[in-house]
């Protein structure tokens, strides 16, 4: 198949959506598709280039503190990859995405949508995450100006597709994992120095209001053996600064850090234990990479995360926003190393179910129907 992909920063692997739109275009040509992308950045033979778009400083700020940037729309180039193309696949309900779709659905070229935007990624940078009214126009915003224009939805999670079923989205959902490479796989190795003698706590995910890692360091001050832990936040954000002052009062320095993902392999595969803090949470890449290199998850309990559907038993859940719940998880752990180990075993076997090989598989076949119903009308 000759596939595009419709997202409007490919080039930088700096948030979630574009973290699985790149592997998934890895993967795909690795299963003998042709692939292309519209996307900002530099044109490329893989590429269809748009203009970003540029905002006033503090806009500006906000969107690419979330690892973002938005494209202009371009009906050329919609039209040139429409000419080639046997499927587009759209990832993000952006202006490019919106203006796109109308000239795909004039063209009468296939199309699927992906929904890995939750509205409280937006919403809790706005400071009302938790407002169910404010989340509920998002999702009905989404469904009205976009969604409702598919008829097939890839959804990472049956969360997240329950939320689409009770907010009114009429297409076709189709709960396909966004995959783990086959690079993440069990293994432990010997800690480097700065890892040595402390206890090594891991969260992946950008410094943001919905991700929560202000529990964690929370939780990590109240433990019993805090003197021995060492908490690690890979990633970047717009709260970084409040969560290096919030931390100050931890016994150890927190490392904060976005690691590349070769750099990230290699703590996963020393740290001692993962913590997954988020309340809104589609999939959680993250947390699935961590548990299939062999480290237990500990995971917030949310009702908007679809996180806590990895957990194999209660010592891998605490009550979201709940720091002293998650120390008593943290101490449980650090006091039954053995306990640790035999459960670490346990989810590098369970990871198996969610291959990125899997995955591929299914979305081939969801971009299959997609382009038969094109071709039965």
């Amino acid at each position: 198949m000759k596939i595009v992909l419709v997202i409007d920063q490919f080039d930088d692997a700096n948030n979630g959506t574009t973290i699985s739109a790149r592997r998934f275009a890895r993967a795909l040509k690795a299963h003998g598709n042709e692939v292309r992308v519209i996307a900002t950045g530099k044109p490329a033979d893989y590429k269809y280039a748009v203009r970003q778009m540029r905002f006033f400083p503090i806009v500006e700020h906000l969107i690419t503190s979330q690892g973002m940037r938005l494209a202009i729309p371009n009906r050329h180039v919609f039209e040139k990859a429409a000419a080639w193309a046997d499927v587009v696949h759209f990832l993000m309900p952006s202006p490019l995405a919106v203006m796109g779709l109308k000239h795909v659905e004039k063209l009468g070229i296939p199309h699927t949508a992906a929904f890995h935007c939750q509205p409280e990624n937006i919403t809790f940078s706005l400071h009302m995450g938790n407002s169910r009214r404010v989340n509920d126009f998002v999702y009905e915003k989404f469904r009205d100006t976009f969604f409702n224009r598919f008829t097939h939805i890839h959804c990472p999670s049956h969360m997240i597709a329950g939320q689409l079923e009770a907010h009114g989205y009429t297409a076709q959902l189709h709960v396909i994992s966004n995959g783990i490479s086959p690079e993440y796989i069990y293994g432990r190795q010997p800690k480097e120095p700065w890892m040595e003698g402390k206890f090594n706590i891991l969260m992946v995910g950008r410094y943001a209001g919905e991700k929560r890692q202000d529990v964690l360091i929370d939780a990590a001050a109240k433990c019993r053996r805090a003197g021995e832990i060492q908490v690690i936040l890979a990633g970047k954000g717009p709260l970084e600064k409040k969560y290096r002052h919030l931390a100050e009062n931890l016994p150890n320095p927190i490392v904060m850090q976005f690691f590349e993902p070769s750099r990230l392999l290699e703590i996963l595969h020393m740290a001692d234990l993962y913590v997954h803090t988020s309340d809104a949470e589609i999939e959680a890449m993250s947390c699935m990479e961590a548990f299939a290199c062999g480290l237990v998850p500990v995971i917030a309990d949310s009702p908007r995360s679809a996180t806590p559907q990895f957990a194999l038993d209660g010592r891998s859940l605490f009550p979201a926003g709940d720091s002293s719940a998650l120390a008593e998880k943290i101490d449980w752990w650090m006091e039954h190393p053995e306990e640790r180990r035999e459960m670490g075993l346990r989810y590098g076997e369970h990871a198996r179910q969610y291959a990125l090989e899997r995955s591929i598989a299914q979305m081939e076949e969801m971009f299959r129907l997609a382009i038969q119903e094109q071709r039965d009308r």
